[in-house]
């Protein structure tokens, strides 16, 4: 096991990552950034970008993530490839494993490790991902503004992406697994009240049709066993999302769906020293800018903790003296 001691270590990649490496990089942090599973996060398997400011024309998200990787780069981050497989939060400075092979001592620590979308599991619907297949209604329904699409799912964020996409497609099938709804009585009564969604119940999808991109949907009735084909140029799967949090439980604060607890109002995790930006920690919006503005956030709350504990060093120092 080889050691290292680091000021300021960045756990994951992505907008949130990114973002708070090149706020702490122009601060003089000398952040080191470990970019995961997954370098450049979700927006590596995004074709087209046109929420996130600045990019008038849109831009491919793998280019989009390269852009932020140069320019955290440009500043001075140390930007490595490797996973994070292990963490010590009990005692100061913090340590993380990386590789299951390198021992890292950091001052601070923020963590940008994101969330994984959860897919049903066909080779189609991976085969088409970003060609008609997403996981975000608010990132790409304007792609399929006025045309049909279907959105997999029965909870609230499948019950929110349909209403969503009902006010700018031309109609949205929701297929549910079930007989009845595991939404929210408030969204459910969303849905109903939209004319444009139809739901078909006890519904399962067999695979998504398309060769290039998505033209289709073919399911199954799990009660009659009768298969349908579905005409769609957008397949939404909305069956929720697994937050990268699993090495961290033992340590911080995390929800019931695993995501990072943080103090209100800011990146601070119950652990001094440890930040959570990004979809790590954020349930709700889950959107690239979102997550960058957490990453900027972490960046600064890390500053001011490092600046306090150098205050608190001189402090001891100068009562020793005396």
């Amino acid at each position: 096991m080889t050691e290292e001691k680091v000021n300021v270590l960045i756990i994951g990649s992505g907008p949130a990552g990114y973002t708070a490496a090149i706020y702490a990089a122009r601060a003089g942090l000398k952040p080191v950034l470990y970019q995961g599973g997954q370098p450049g996060g979700q927006l590596t398997i995004t074709n087209d970008v046109e929420n996130y400011p600045g990019y008038p024309d849109g831009i491919n998200g793998p280019q989009m993530m390269v852009d932020f990787q140069k320019q955290a780069e440009r500043f001075g981050t140390d930007v490595r490839f490797g996973l994070a497989t292990k963490v010590d939060f009990s005692g100061y400075p913090h340590k993380v494993i990386i590789d299951d092979k390198h021992e890292i001592s950091a001052n601070a620590v923020i963590i940008s490790t994101g969330a994984s979308a959860k897919w049903l599991g066909l080779e189609s619907e991976q085969r088409l991902n970003g060609m008609g297949v997403s996981a975000c209604a608010v990132c790409d329904g304007f792609f399929y503004k006025g045309q049909d699409v279907v959105v997999v799912g029965a909870g609230d964020t499948a019950a929110e992406e349909a209403t969503y996409l009902s006010n700018i497609c031309n109609k949205v099938t929701m297929i549910v697994r079930r007989d009845e709804m595991r939404a929210s009585k408030i969204m459910q009564r969303r849905v109903e009240k939209a004319k444009n969604i139809e739901i078909l119940w006890n519904t399962e999808t067999e695979e998504v049709l398309g060769k290039d991109e998505v033209e289709g949907v073919r399911v199954v009735n799990n009660v009659s066993g009768e298969k349908t084909e579905i005409k769609a140029t957008g397949f939404f799967v909305a069956i929720g999302h697994k937050p990268n949090t699993e090495i961290f439980k033992d340590f911080l604060d995390l929800n019931e769906a695993g995501y990072i607890i943080t103090k209100s109002g800011s990146t601070k995790t119950k652990v001094e020293g440890v930040f959570a930006s990004g979809d790590a920690q954020d349930f709700i919006y889950r959107q690239a800018v979102t997550a960058a503005g957490t990453g900027c956030m972490a960046a600064l709350d890390a500053e001011r903790f490092l600046a306090e504990k150098e205050d608190e060093l001189e402090e001891e120092e100068v009562a020793e003296k005396a």
